[in-house]
């Protein structure tokens, strides 16, 4: 079985099965597409399915053109019927793994997923689970599903986890240019998976099980998450001071050496880094242990919404306003700049906070022209609003919570009669600072 499936992806007949089709799975897809590979996509959206079929993408980063583009070779087909995966010679699991209400590990879309592959799985085809999750989630929830079919992996079928590193939004680091770390369950596994991903990006790191590879994803986004949280906390202590933390972090990052710069925000957002850090504490209370360290991190970060709100009413207050009543104004409801990728973002809870308290919202994002249904969210039925010149004063703040470019800052404080900046957007503005606070 091995040969034969190395033989094939040797020479690049075999057909890459990529199972969710989101900011994850399209990426995946445009990599192998690009490398020489046919690929079938999956997803249980048929709206997602049909669109990429008529060449059409929802994925900012990804256009229509490219999706287009897959088709017109003759190398991309999406589909619901996941029943045609026994097609697939490889097969991609990207799914979402969000927490659930108590903040512990949701797998039910990796499990249904591999269930569904369980059903249709043949001898001969390699399984990689990409979704982020905590260690030894490969080994523990996915491999005992696909034993249950009688085929012995590492024999009969192989498996391997290699974690997504996807960054919407960055044009410097697409999915091939990124190093794409492999963990197998055993050699033949990470032997294909590390033969398949070579063909496709930049370069593979091979680690030694599934659960180091599992682990280093974990590594990376609670690294960020804690530094993060530090710079939030620092913020709330500087701005108590008068101290601008920002250019704070601007003088300590000239330091060629034990620096590298991380930024204050209005909370964290994304799929991976306000979520991955409680797998890990997770896992850490089935051990028995504590990670007070990662969980004062989570702590800091969760509280940010409230101090930026916190702020708004004092800002208001002197102006002798109240939230109750004001007209506030959104800037930005995806979670970073430039992208469309609402999951996870602050905004939102600025947003239930704002309509908590009684004020009356509007929002603008040029990458979000609706408000989605968010599942943790109480979310209105609003459209962005036009930042004309009329609209803006009309408002009594506007925050900004992503610092899109295509904001004009100058524009906005000339004619809005309150900023308060979250993300330091308005640093360039020189007329009008007298109305800008930061948060």
């Amino acid at each position: 079985m091995t040969s034969a499936l190395k033989s094939a992806i040797g020479n690049k007949s075999a057909n890459v099965g990529v199972i969710g089709l989101g900011y994850v799975g399209l990426p995946l897809i445009d990599a192998f597409v690009n490398a020489g590979f046919r690929a079938t996509g999956f997803d249980v959206d048929q709206s997602k399915v049909d669109a990429l079929n008529a060449g059409q993408s929802y994925i900012k980063h990804i256009s229509s053109e490219d999706v287009q583009s897959w088709s017109d070779k003759g190398q991309f087909e999406a589909t619901a019927d996941l029943s045609r995966m026994a097609e697939a010679d490889a097969l991609l699991i990207c799914v979402p793994t969000p927490l659930n209400d108590s903040r512990d590990p949701d797998l039910k879309y990796v499990e249904s997923t591999a269930r569904s592959i369980a059903q249709v799985l043949r001898p001969g085809q390699l399984v990689v689970l990409e979704s982020t999750t905590y260690p030894t989630t490969t080994r523990d929830v996915v491999l005992p599903i696909l034993e249950e079919t009688g085929l012995k992996p590492g024999e009969d079928f192989f498996l391997a986890y290699s974690p997504e590193r996807e960054d919407p939004g960055n044009q410097d680091y697409s999915a091939s240019r990124i190093p794409k770390v492999v963990g197998g369950l055993d050699p033949a596994s990470l032997e294909l998976a590390e033969a398949l991903y070579g063909h496709a990006v930049v370069e593979v790191v091979p680690v030694s099980s599934t659960e180091i590879a599992e682990a280093c994803k974990i590594l990376e986004n609670t690294y960020r998450a804690v530094n993060i949280a530090l710079v939030n906390e620092l913020k709330m202590l500087f701005d108590r001071m008068g101290i601008d933390v920002w250019e704070v972090i601007d003088a300590a990052k000239t330091k060629p050496f034990g620096f590298q710069a991380f930024y204050p925000g209005p909370g964290l957002g994304g799929h991976c880094i306000p979520i991955d850090p409680f797998y890990l504490t997770w896992l850490a209370r089935k051990q028995g242990l504590t990670t007070r360290f990662i969980e004062l991190a989570g702590e800091v970060n969760h509280a940010m919404p409230e101090y930026v709100i916190a702020r708004l009413a004092e800002f208001l207050n002197d102006e002798r306003k109240p939230i109750r009543g004001s007209k506030i104004c959104l800037l930005g409801m995806a979670y970073k700049k430039d992208v469309d990728d609402p999951r996870e973002s602050p905004s939102f809870v600025l947003l239930d906070l704002l309509q908590e308290r009684g004020a009356d919202v509007t929002y603008n994002d040029p990458h979000v022209p609706r408000l989605p249904e968010m599942r943790h969210h109480n979310v209105p039925d609003l459209s962005s609003s036009e930042l004309t010149a009329e609209f803006l004063a009309a408002q009594d703040c506007v925050l900004i919570a992503t610092d899109h470019s295509s904001y004009d800052y100058d524009f906005i404080v000339k004619h809005a009669p309150l900023v308060l900046d979250t993300r330091n957007a308005t640093k360039g503005v020189t007329e009008g600072r007298e109305k800008i606070r930061k948060a």
